[in-house]
Order: C-alpha cells, then sequence, then structure tokens
C-alpha cells in the first residue's frame, strides 16, 4: 500500500430506534473498534432505511446508508475500505450490504469484508463461552431461554446448531431459539418442558435490546415470549441486554476488524 493511501472503517449495524441500547451496544461497538484502530477513522452506516428515517423524523438525527457513508468516505479522500458488520449471521441484510457496498468497489483502491458475529466454528464456540460466562451464577434448575432474530435465509440454520451446542457442551439449561424463523418458541417450550426449570431467564440473541426486546420478548402483548411462557406456568424473568452490551462480544467483531485488515495488507 502506497503513501498515499488511507485507511478507513465502516461499521454497519441494522439499526435501533431505542437511543438507551443504541448507545450500550451500537456505539460501544463503535468505539471499540476506534479504540483498537487508532489510525485508521471509523464511520458509521445502518441498513434499515425505516429507522434511519424514524430517527431523522423524530430526533433530527442523521444516520448515513452504506452508499451513503461511501460517498462521505469518498469526500474525505479514503482509498481504502474495511467494512465491519455488526450483523449476528451471514443474512440478508448482511448480503444487501455487501452488494450495497461492492456497488463501489471501481472507486475505491479496495473494500475488504470483516465478518459478521457468527461465521466460523470459532465464532461459534466462543459465543457459547460467552453467553455461559455471562449467565453462569444462575442457578442450575433455572432456564436461559434466549431469542435470535431468525431469517428465512439458509445462514438461519446456526441458531439450531448453536442451540444443540450449548446442549452438547453441558449447558442443559440454555436454549435458543427464534421470533422469526426455526427453532421457534413452540419448539423451546417442549424442549423446556422437558428439562422442567423452576424458573425462566429471558434475554434477546440479538446485538440490540430493541423493538424486539421490547415487544416481542418481553411486551404486554399476549404472544410475547414472556407471556407464553408465564402462561405455561413458568417464572420468567426478563433481561433486556443485548449482545452488544458484552464486552467479549464487542472483542469478538474487533478481532474480525483485524482479520480483515491481514486479508487487505
Amino acid at each position: 500500500m502506497n503513501s498515499a493511501s488511507k485507511k478507513a472503517i465502516l461499521v454497519v449495524s441494522f439499526g435501533t430506534s431505542y437511543e438507551n441500547t443504541r448507545k450500550l451496544t451500537i456505539e460501544a461497538i463503535e468505539h471499540d473498534i476506534a479504540d483498537a484502530f487508532p489510525a485508521c477513522p471509523t464511520y458509521r452506516a445502518w441498513t434499515s432505511k425505516m429507522i434511519i428515517a424514524k430517527l431523522k423524523k423524530r430526533d433530527g438525527l442523521t444516520i448515513h446508508t452504506v452508499k451513503e457513508a461511501l460517498e462521505q468516505m469518498l469526500l474525505d479522500g479514503i482509498t481504502d475500505v474495511i467494512v465491519q458488520p455488526t450483523h449476528v449471521i451471514n443474512g440478508i441484510e448482511n448480503d444487501q450490504m455487501k452488494a450495497d457496498a461492492l456497488s463501489f468497489r471501481d472507486r475505491f483502491s479496495s473494500i475488504v469484508f470483516g465478518n459478521p458475529l457468527l461465521t466460523t466454528e470459532e465464532d461459534n464456540q466462543a459465543i457459547v463461552r460467552v453467553v455461559a460466562d455471562e449467565f453462569r451464577n444462575m442457578n442450575p434448575d433455572t432456564a436461559l431461554v434466549l431469542m435470535g432474530h431468525g431469517t428465512e435465509h439458509y445462514a438461519n440454520t446456526v441458531y439450531a446448531a448453536l442451540d444443540y451446542r450449548f446442549k452438547d457442551t453441558g449447558h442443559k439449561n440454555i436454549f435458543l431459539g427464534t421470533v422469526e424463523a426455526y427453532p421457534a418458541l413452540d419448539s423451546l417450550l417442549r424442549a423446556a418442558d422437558s428439562f422442567h426449570p423452576k424458573k425462566i431467564v429471558l434475554a434477546p440473541f440479538m446485538i440490540v435490546a430493541g423493538e424486539h426486546a421490547q415487544n416481542d420478548l418481553a411486551g404486554a402483548d399476549p404472544d410475547s415470549w414472556m407471556n407464553r411462557l408465564s402462561s405455561e406456568g413458568y417464572e420468567v424473568t426478563p433481561v433486556l441486554k443485548g449482545l452488544g452490551e458484552y464486552p467479549k462480544v464487542r472483542q469478538i467483531l474487533v478481532e474480525h476488524v483485524q482479520q480483515a485488515m491481514n486479508v487487505s495488507v
């Protein structure tokens, strides 16, 4: 890379309209990445145009789409881009993000991508350790039920694989399902019922504790996971803490940036 080159990192998130969780998750990830790579300017983009529009109207907050962020990077003289998503899996959002970024490939010297949170076997092993450690003080007869997002994309298989991996590594009381795909709550109810937990701790398996966590997981609607589980007779405690709040999760994403930089050298 010649001396005139200028490298920067674009951190891409789905986004959230909930300010509190944004600061604790997305902004915390961005800060950790910026701190780890002080020589590289860090930029932000979100993929949800609906949330971007909502924040613009409600808060007067302007957040770039991927294409808008890349246009700004060009104006700033950036030549080489490392794109690091905060997406959990290589799903639809990540595919679209890559397509948007690669439409600029002829305008930069290089564009490389860091992996989403769960990409490699090492990532999957790491997240099991992180979650198990986060809830290590939980009573053994309490079940932890995690709510992932889920997708029709084939990458959705990672959720069932992780659910199995929790059990296979000795965490018989940890269950992972999704709100929009498989394993659904009905599957988890059957599995939890066979475990006979006295209590259930309910937590999002998503980067932010946003709309899904507030409504689908712990909302007042009878169909929320909390109310469905409560109606089955379980004592349910929701923990509205996004994965982005876990320092070790943020560290995985920092490592993914480093891996992408190593590829781009």
